[in-house]
C-alpha cells in the first residue's frame, strides 16, 4: 500500500481520494447501498415483537457495522453505550463492538511485533499466546508474560489502518455534508468540521507512541486519586504500532449483575466514573474521549461510596482550553440559578451562538429546555431529554456545535450511557451539581473565586442570600454529602476568608453592609444565620464522627 501521511488533512485527503476514483466510487456506492438495505430492514422489522426476528436483526446490524470497517465501528461503539437510545436486544450485540470483534490473523500480529520491536514475540516474551484475549476496532490485545515479570497487555494494531481510516473519513465527510439537511437532528453548519475532529482523533489514536505519552500524562494527573488506576507503560516493549502495559485484573463496566456477582457495588463505580470525568473536564482540562465499558474496569477494594476504577486505552484523548473550562462552569452555575440570559451569553462565548444573535429572544426557549433541572424535574432530567429538546430548539434558533466540542460531547454522552447501563435510574446532575457546588466553595483559584463572587454578590454588591442558600442546598441536601463534605467545605471556606486571596471576598462583604451611606446588617444577619444553620457544631461533630467510623 502506498505511503500515506500519518496526519489527517480534510482538503489534502479529499484531493487524494478524488484523484483515485477507482477507490472512491466503489466504496461510496458500497456504503450507500449497505446503509440503505440496513434502513429498509430496520423499517420493516424494527418494531417486530418476535424475539427471533430482533435477534437476527441485531446480529445483522453488528455484521454491517463490522463489515463497514473501523470508522463505522467507532460510531457503533458510541451507540453501544446508550441503553436509552438502543433496544436492549440490539444493545447486547452492539456491546461486542467494544472488544469482541473478529480478530485479524495471528501470524500478521506476530509479523507486526517483530517489525516494530526488532525480535520475534517468542524471544521478547516468556509466554505469548496463540490468540488474542480481546479484539477491538483498531487493534487486538494479547495477555503475554514479560521475561522475569508478571502478565502484561500487548496491543497490536490492525494492518493497513491509515489507508482504511483516511478513505472512510473522507467519504463520511462527503456523505454527512451532502445529506445533513435530511438528518433527524441539526448540528448547525459545522457537521463537516465535526467529522474533521473525528478524523484527527482517529489518526492520533492509531499512533501508539502518542498513546503512550497520553497514558503517562493521564496517570500523572490522577496519581493522588486513590480510586483511579492507570496501567503502567512498558516502554521497552512499545512502539508506533505495538503498545505494552501492565495487565489490569478487573471486571468491565458492562453489566450490573456481573458486578454484583463479584460482590462489587455498581453505584460506587458510577460515582468514581462520573467524578473522575468531571475532574478531567473542569480541573485538568485533559480528558479520556472514549470512555466506553471496554475501556474501563471495576477493581476490588475501594468503598461502598467510591469504587476503584481503572482506565485503559488512551488513544483518543483531547484537551479543553482554560477559557472554555471556566465558561462551562459558569454555565452550570447559571443553570442552577435560573439565569438564562447569562446562560445564553455563555453559549455565545463558547461558540454555540453567533455574536450578532439577539440573546433576549433565547431566554424563554432556554428556560423551557433547562428550567427546573434541579427541582422536582431532576428525577426525569438526563442528557437524552436535553438533547431531544435542544434538537428542536436548534431548528428555530441558530445554535451550532463548535467542532472543538465534538469529542467532549461524545465523552460525556458515552459516560452517562455507561452509568445508565449500571443504573437505569441514574441522573448525572445529582453528581455533577454537588461537584460544581463543592468546587466553588473549596477551590481557591482566581477564576473559581471570581465565579463564587458572582454567585454571592450581585452587580450592585449586595449579598444574594437565595443563591448562597441554593448552593449549600445542592451540596448538602443528600445525607452522604453532608457527612463527607461538611468539614472540608467549612475548613476551605474559612481558610479562604482569612487568607490574602480572600481579601476580595472580605472587601465585597464589607461593602455589602453599606447602603445609602448607612450600615445595613439585615443581609449579613441572614447570611450568618444560614451559615450557622448549615455548619452548626452538632452537624460538624456528627460529620467528624461518621468520617471516623466510616472513612471515605
Amino acid at each position: 500500500m502506498e505511503n500515506l501521511d500519518s496526519k489527517y488533512s480534510a482538503r489534502g485527503d479529499l484531493i487524494w481520494l478524488i484523484l483515485r476514483p477507482w477507490i472512491l466510487i466503489p466504496r461510496i456506492l458500497y456504503i450507500l447501498l449497505t446503509l440503505i438495505f440496513l434502513a429498509i430492514r430496520i423499517l420493516f422489522q424494527g418494531n417486530s415483537k418476535n424475539k427471533s426476528v430482533q435477534k437476527n436483526l441485531s446480529k445483522y446490524l453488528f455484521d454491517v457495522i463490522t463489515e463497514l470497517g473501523p470508522c463505522f465501528i467507532k460510531l457503533g461503539q458510541a451507540l453501544s453505550t446508550r441503553p436509552d437510545l438502543v433496544r436492549q436486544d440490539w444493545l447486547t450485540e452492539l456491546t461486542n463492538l467494544q472488544d469482541n470483534l473478529p480478530p485479524f490473523e495471528h501470524k500478521i500480529a506476530l509479523q507486526i511485533i517483530e517489525e516494530e520491536l526488532g525480535s520475534p514475540a517468542n524471544e521478547i516474551f516468556d509466554h505469548f499466546p496463540d490468540q488474542p484475549i480481546a479484539s477491538a476496532s483498531l487493534g487486538q490485545v494479547y495477555k503475554a508474560k514479560i521475561k522475569n515479570k508478571t502478565y502484561c497487555a500487548v496491543k497490536v494494531q490492525r494492518p493497513n489502518l491509515h489507508f482504511l481510516i483516511r478513505r472512510d473519513v473522507v467519504i463520511l465527510r462527503i456523505l454527512a455534508t451532502t445529506f445533513s439537511s435530511f438528518l433527524p437532528f441539526n448540528v448547525g453548519v459545522g457537521i463537516g468540521e465535526i467529522i474533521d475532529e473525528f478524523g484527527k482523533a482517529l489518526f492520533e489514536e492509531i499512533d501508539y507512541e502518542k498513546e503512550a505519552k497520553n497514558a503517562l500524562k493521564f496517570a500523572n494527573l490522577f496519581k493522588n486519586n486513590p480510586n483511579v488506576f492507570i496501567p503502567n507503560l512498558e516502554k521497552d516493549f512499545s512502539s508506533k504500532r505495538v503498545i505494552t502495559t501492565s495487565w489490569i485484573d478487573g471486571i468491565k463496566l458492562r453489566d450490573r449483575a456481573i458486578l454484583e456477582e463479584n460482590n462489587l457495588i455498581p453505584s460506587s463505580f458510577i460515582k468514581t466514573c462520573v467524578i473522575s470525568g468531571l475532574q478531567q473536564l473542569f480541573e485538568h482540562g485533559y480528558f479520556h474521549a472514549d470512555p466506553h465499558p471496554g475501556n474501563m474496569f471495576a477493581l476490588k477494594g475501594g468503598s461502598a461510596d467510591s469504587g476503584n476504577l481503572a482506565y485503559v486505552d488512551f488513544g483518543m484523548m483531547d484537551t479543553i482550553s482554560d477559557s472554555d473550562r471556566i465558561t462551562l462552569i459558569k454555565a452550570i452555575v447559571h443553570i442552577i440559578n435560573d439565569e438564562y440570559l447569562l446562560l445564553a451569553k455563555d453559549f455565545q462565548k463558547l461558540g454555540f451562538l453567533t455574536k450578532n444573535q439577539d440573546l433576549e429572544k433565547l431566554v424563554e426557549p432556554l428556560k423551557e429546555v433547562l428550567g427546573g433541572s434541579f427541582s422536582a424535574e431532576v428525577g426525569s432530567f438526563n442528557l437524552k431529554n436535553v438533547t431531544d429538546k435542544f434538537s428542536k430548539l436548534m431548528y428555530s434558533y441558530p445554535f451550532r456545535v463548535p467542532s472543538r466540542f465534538a469529542l467532549i460531547i461524545r465523552a460525556v454522552v458515552s459516560q452517562e450511557g455507561l452509568a445508565l447501563r449500571l443504573d437505569p435510574e441514574f441522573k448525572i446532575l445529582k453528581i455533577a451539581y454537588p461537584y460544581i457546588a463543592k468546587k466553588l466553595l473549596t477551590d481557591n483559584s482566581n477564576e473559581i473565586l471570581e465565579i463564587l463572587l458572582e454567585v454571592v454578590f450581585d452587580q450592585k454588591g449586595r449579598i444574594q442570600i437565595e443563591k448562597v442558600e441554593s448552593l449549600l442546598n445542592i451540596l448538602f441536601k443528600e445525607a452522604e454529602n453532608m457527612n463527607s463534605d461538611l468539614i472540608p467545605v467549612a475548613n476551605a471556606s474559612l481558610k479562604l476568608f482569612v487568607s490574602e486571596k480572600g481579601s476580595e471576598v472580605r472587601k465585597s462583604f464589607l461593602l455589602s453592609l453599606i447602603k445609602d451611606d448607612k450600615l445595613e446588617l439585615k443581609d449579613a444577619e441572614r447570611l450568618f444565620s444560614l451559615i450557622r444553620e448549615t455548619f452548626s457544631p452538632i452537624k460538624l461533630a456528627k460529620s467528624a464522627f461518621l468520617n471516623i467510623i466510616s472513612p471515605a
